[in-house]
């Protein structure tokens, strides 16, 4: 399941950085080793905002019990979006794979390959994939994904029938982008 969700992200990275834009941070809740779906975090503003947006996609794996819990972003967006230094490699794309018991950060570093440039400035670029540095157990998280790490395994005390139902919506009304897996689909 791990080297096929590193696929769909790298696939994905792949994809943005052609479109000229980095994917937003992602998470990937699973339930006893079946994947739950993936969220995308809403549009976030620079600052306290992009915290709070971050820590948020936790509410999905709250709201199913995940038991697992990938969360990808990449270095440098989430660091300007934080106002926070630089720390690993840049760009890259990092995922760390969590459980209540604790994670690993694996990263996948890439240089740039200017594909083209609008009019506009913006580029189009392919990621050349280097190679990964060893999986860091308990590797340091930046705040806002430490802090969706910390509240994914939060029991959610949402007083409705249908908990994760709600979620899905509310979370959706707010403009995350959520896909669900067949079998956590409404």
């Amino acid at each position: 399941m791990w080297n096929a969700l590193v696929g769909v992200m790298k696939e994905a990275y792949t994809a943005g950085l052609g479109e000229g834009a980095v994917p937003r941070p992602a998470m990937m809740p699973l339930v006893r080793g079946e994947l739950v779906g993936l969220i995308w975090v809403r549009p976030l503003k620079v600052g306290q905002d992009a915290l709070t947006g971050i820590a948020e996609l936790a509410h999905i794996a709250e709201a199913s019990g995940a038991d697992e819990v990938i969360l990808a972003w990449e270095t440098h967006d989430v660091a300007t979006a934080r106002k926070l230094p630089i720390v690993g490699p840049a760009p890259c794309l990092n995922m760390v794979l969590a459980t209540p018991g604790g994670h690993v950060l694996h990263q996948f570093p890439y240089t740039e390959q200017l594909l083209s440039r609008s009019p506009e400035g913006w580029a189009s670029v392919a990621p050349d994939w280097r190679p990964a540095p060893v999986p860091q157990p308990g590797g340091e998280l930046v705040p806002p994904i430490q802090a969706a790490v910390n509240f994914s395994f939060t029991p959610i005390e949402l007083d409705h029938p249908d908990p994760f139902g709600v979620t899905v919506v509310l979370m959706e009304e707010n403009r995350y982008r959520i896909s669900l897996t067949e079998a956590f689909a409404r």
